[in-house]
């Protein structure tokens, strides 16, 4: 005898998969990877020191 299968249940299963696989490619197409979020992080540290390197303090 069949194994009686609960569609309801297999909907929402094939449901969520879909939407798993969607988010997935939507994070490959629109993210941006660890490499630049690093590489834009450094740049601006290094904008910070030249900037605090060209300042003066004013004495009174």
């Amino acid at each position: 005898m069949v194994e009686p299968v609960n569609l309801r249940q297999f909907r929402k299963r094939k449901q969520r998969a879909d939407k798993e696989k969607q988010a997935d490619e939507n994070r490959k197409k629109f993210g941006i990877s660890t490499k630049l979020k690093k590489s834009a992080k450094a740049n601006e540290q290094l904008k910070s020191v030249r900037l605090d390197g060209t300042k003066f303090d004013k004495k009174d």
